[in-house]
């Protein structure tokens, strides 16, 4: 009897799979998986952060929870990177971790290593229900009126009383809500 057949979707060629991992251990995942020699990309933005007596510029996840690794997706390299802690998942459909495009993780380089300002940009459209996460509305629920492209705001209606309130907010300051 030969060997155990590979699974169906076992690869033939590197390709690039996202990965999700638990909050806040994608640097943790990045250093296991480059121990293990494989090639991984952790795409970063600079962010201000405030502190009691000064700011400071950290590099923060571009994707928090994601990270991609480019390799052979064998079936015990598969179960190598499953394995690992601070792993959730490989992404995919149907238990299947499915590859990202190459022209994806390119541009996405290309962007990271320009210089270039970036920085993650929420899927938010005009009539989507979000909460309010910053400031003295916070946990307030409401609808997207407007979306002020040229300042990056948000104009959101908010019911009260059966009235209805538009206040302008920064887009980072409203979460999509289910």
């Amino acid at each position: 009897m030969g060997p155990p057949a590979a699974p169906v979707w076992e690869v033939q060629e590197p390709a690039w799979y996202g990965i999700h991992t638990r909050s806040r251990h994608e640097a943790k995942v990045e250093l296991a998986l480059q121990q293990k020699g494989l090639e991984v990309f952790l795409p970063r933005w600079i962010v201000a952060s405030r502190r009691r007596d000064r700011r400071l510029l950290l590099k923060v996840p571009l994707f928090p929870g994601y990270l991609f690794v480019h390799t052979w997706l064998s079936s015990p390299t598969f179960h190598e990177i499953i394995r690992l802690s601070g792993v959730v998942r490989l992404l995919g459909a149907e238990g299947r971790p499915h590859p990202v495009a190459v022209e994806k993780v390119e541009s996405l380089k290309a962007i990271v290593a320009g210089d270039q300002p970036y920085y993650p940009w929420r899927m938010l459209q005009r009539g989507m229900q979000v909460r309010i996460s910053e400031g003295p509305l916070t946990g307030t629920v409401g609808i997207i009126l407007r979306l002020r492209d040229r300042k990056r705001r948000l104009v959101v209606a908010v019911e009260l009383f059966q009235r209805s309130l538009a206040v302008e907010l920064e887009e980072e300051a409203v979460e999509p809500w289910p």
